[in-house]
């Protein structure tokens, strides 16, 4: 199995629920994020992937860094995702997808509803948040 490095972002609104994203001829919802490219420190890859795929402006300062997650690829048998995830709080503002963004989706971490998720998303992320004391994220 090959691996692949992105970054990855739990992106928050105050009512704590989070976004997620469906890349163009896709058909599973992941975190906003990307490819680590050589030489670029994960949160330059989150800050980057965040303008291009949601036009977001964001610091590092902004970003909290919650850990490394491992899954299967959701778009690229024959590989691993090895993600940098970091937290993000953006209020309440207008987030429109751009780029290969497809379609975005606000989704509740206890109910998400009937989507498909990627593997990181489904069995490592949002079990994650859950276990989380909300009110510290």
């Amino acid at each position: 199995m090959k691996t692949i490095r992105i970054a990855a972002a739990l992106l928050l609104r105050p009512d704590g629920d989070l976004l997620l994203v469906r890349k163009r001829g896709t058909a599973a919802f992941m975190q906003p994020g990307g490819k680590i490219e050589p030489e670029e420190a994960p949160e330059q890859t989150l800050i980057r992937e965040l303008f291009e795929e949601l036009r977001l402006v964001v610091t590092t300062e902004e970003l909290v860094f919650l850990g490394k997650f491992q899954a299967s690829a959701a778009n690229e048998p024959e590989h691993i995702v090895v993600a940098d995830l970091f937290r993000l709080h953006v209020g309440n503002i207008e987030i429109t997808p751009a780029a290969e963004i497809e379609e975005i989706r606000w989704v509740s971490p206890q109910d998400p509803g009937d989507i498909a998720m990627a593997p990181l998303t489904e069995h490592h992320v949002l079990p994650f948040y859950r276990q989380q004391d909300i009110s510290t994220m």
